[in-house]
């Protein structure tokens, strides 16, 4: 078995965790990221409609999604596909910036290109130094393995130009990515 350095493990214990619903994760402060509002976390009971969103093989299916400023979504994504897929919503910045977290998890083994290996991720890496903050935890992201079926619920604020995409290291420049038209 190879050396796994420490922020290795702590990007694998963030992975692991379970999608936390947005009424849990209210006042975390994601509705700013890199300067762009790209809106907050929903409530389930707030959702104006659910969209339900297919992960394949490098594309999602619908591939572009329309919303309105204020709205509720309630995202319903299954992954259909044989690999392990992402739905992120943010700027492309944003996605720029996960991709390279993404690859440092692919590198140390924490991500397969159909999982992510439990026995990495179940580790304790709280005393780890330095990995404070590190993790794929955030409200805006579901990570989805073949076959399973994950919720997120956003509210959009209008003012960013988002893309949902996966920042799994390959899959958004193979063009899994689409297009999010605020209104």
């Amino acid at each position: 078995m190879r050396s796994i350095k420490p922020l290795a493990f702590a990007l694998a214990l963030a992975m692991s965790a379970p999608f936390v619903h947005a009424e849990e994760n209210q006042g975390h402060g994601h509705g700013s990221h890199g300067g762009a509002d790209i809106g907050q976390p929903g409530m389930t009971k707030d959702a104006t409609r659910t969209v339900e969103v297919t992960l394949y093989e490098m594309y999602y299916e619908p591939e572009t999604i329309a919303v309105s400023a204020g709205e509720t979504v309630r995202f319903v994504v299954k992954n259909s596909g044989e690999l392990l897929h992402e739905f992120n919503i943010g700027t492309a910045a944003m996605h720029e910036a996960h991709q390279d977290k993404m690859q440092q998890m692919m590198d140390h083994g924490m991500l397969t290109p159909t999982g992510i290996n439990e026995e990495m991720a179940s580790m304790d890496h709280s005393a780890m130094p330095g990995m404070e903050g590190m993790g794929h935890d955030d409200a805006n992201s579901v990570l989805v393995e073949p076959g399973e079926t994950k919720e997120l619920v956003w509210t959009f604020s209008g003012d960013a130009r988002l893309e949902f995409a996966c920042n799994i290291p390959g899959h958004y420049g193979a063009g899994m990515v689409g297009e999010i038209e605020q209104h």
